[in-house]
């Protein structure tokens, strides 16, 4: 595999980088568990510091940054700022919050009596080295929302970011570096996905995370299972957008055009499946596809651009697959369904809207990441949940409806890591982030998140 810069919106070649060999590997991993012996026992507010001076040199770099992703994977220059600034309030936010979700728990008097102790406490203390594998799509975010629980539990990063992103991961190591902590606090391998399982076996690597594909995240796990290491997983996504009569119905096709092209609709989080009520679904298609349609595509640089390139050739390739196998199993294309014709360079695809779909199209199964969205007639509260339902993920979900009865059902209905009620799902350093089903399993961010790679100890001190 070639670990390379490719313009999206052109196809060429930037910059190619050549993988650590196994000596460059061994250099790595040995520094990282030097480095964890003494990074283990700093105070709290040693690493909020680093965690702080890392945010503020992010905030300095801002601009060179986003510019970087453009170039690197396609979103839109300001996605691309916007993914700067959330990085730097999620280190401070972490830095902040770190200490109290971390505290040591004190179980109740009476259950430390019952257990003849003087005094119990639980403490949280760090594993080791974490091996962090990651995607493309937000190649800034969903690396710090790893490392920055994962520093201030005191653990070390080891980073294996995708293939076609080395520029930002060489950026985040340098961001930590600079910062002026231990340089084994965070490393980026710039590896080939070849060597990934060898460096899970690796005893000094205490646990590993990975945000990607389903089939990225079989293969992780398989080797993690193996050697019986701690395994967080956030893996695909095909998020329902559940829209009701008592919706707000303008307002909901409104954000249902953005849930839906954020990041160029390269979001495990973005709404793909849309599943209107027959009352409101002519209403609702109406506002969608005039939406979708009013959307500028092109240049990823251009401050008006709402859509940019697909991240890579395959990907253009296999959302014009999936559309095309819908298409000829009778699926309507209401806008889109092509390369649109003015862009001869790069890999664009049109946003589009898809109806009559039903369950021998792969869309109805399969996540579509790309601007590609499918569209669902239901003539009750009931057979939305069901559809809702009807698929391999759970990760998030959006419900539209203002009747509270019809949000109880929803909030105990959807099988997903998240239900955002009149809003786009979105991720936030305070609240617990994961899915379900083959979207995979344990949480980020949060207490939860923060915990997950920490070891829960029982402190138990006898009476004197």
């Amino acid at each position: 595999m070639t670990i390379a810069t490719v313009d999206p919106a052109t196809g060429r070649t930037l910059a190619t980088f050549p993988a650590l060999d196994a000596h460059g590997v061994e250099e790595r991993l040995r520094l990282a568990a030097e480095t964890f012996e003494r990074y283990r026992t700093t105070a709290f507010d040693h690493r909020s510091q680093l965690l702080r001076r890392a945010a503020d040199k992010l905030t300095a770099d801002r601009e060179e940054v986003a510019r970087t992703l453009v170039t690197e994977m396609g979103k839109p220059l300001a996605q691309a700022r916007a993914e700067a600034d959330k990085c730097a309030k999620s280190m401070r936010w972490f830095a902040d919050h770190a200490p109290g979700l971390l505290a040591d728990q004190l179980p109740e008097a009476a259950d430390v009596a019952d257990s003849g102790a003087a005094t119990v406490r639980v403490r949280f203390r760090p594993l080791g080295p974490v091996l962090a594998v990651m995607p493309w799509n937000f190649p800034l975010w969903q690396v710090i929302r790893a490392a920055a629980p994962a520093l201030m539990a005191g653990d070390v990063l080891l980073l294996k970011h995708a293939s076609n992103v080395p520029r930002t991961a060489l950026y985040l190591q340098e961001l930590f570096t600079g910062a002026g902590d231990e340089p084994g606090c965070f490393q980026t391998l710039l590896i080939s996905s070849g060597q990934v399982a060898d460096v899970i076996r690796d005893d000094r690597v205490a646990a590993v995370t990975l945000t990607g594909s389903e089939g990225a995240g079989q293969a992780v796990a398989t080797v993690a299972g193996e050697q019986l290491k701690k395994c967080v997983l956030e893996l695909g996504g095909s998020d329902p957008f559940v829209v009701l009569p008592s919706a707000d119905v303008a307002a909901a096709a409104q954000v249902a055009v953005r849930a839906r092209v954020q990041n160029n609709g390269q979001s495990c989080i973005a709404a793909k499946r849309f599943i209107v009520h027959e009352a409101v679904f002519d209403e609702f298609t109406r506002a969608f596809v005039e939406g979708m349609r009013a959307l500028r595509v092109g240049d990823p640089m251009q401050e008006h651009t709402d859509v940019g390139p697909l991240a890579t050739e395959q990907g253009r390739t296999d959302i014009e697959e999936q559309v095309e196998d819908a298409r000829g199993k009778g699926a309507r294309v209401l806008c889109g369904g092509r390369r649109p014709p003015e862009q001869t360079e790069g890999w664009y695809y049109e946003p589009t809207v898809l109806t009559d779909i039903d369950p021998a199209m792969r869309l109805h199964h399969e996540e579509c990441f790309g601007p590609v969205a499918t569209l669902y007639r239901v003539p009750n509260l009931a057979a939305a949940v069901e559809l809702a339902n009807d698929t391999p993920y759970g990760l998030s979900s959006n419900a539209w409806t203002r009747d509270p009865d019809e949000q109880g059902v929803l909030a105990r209905d959807l099988q997903a890591g998240g239900v955002f009620f009149n809003g786009m799902t979105a991720s936030h350093p305070a609240f617990p982030f994961g899915g379900v089903k083959r979207s995979g399993y344990g949480r980020e961010l949060d207490g939860l998140g923060i915990r997950e790679f920490t070891n829960p100890t029982t402190l138990w001190y006898a009476a004197e």
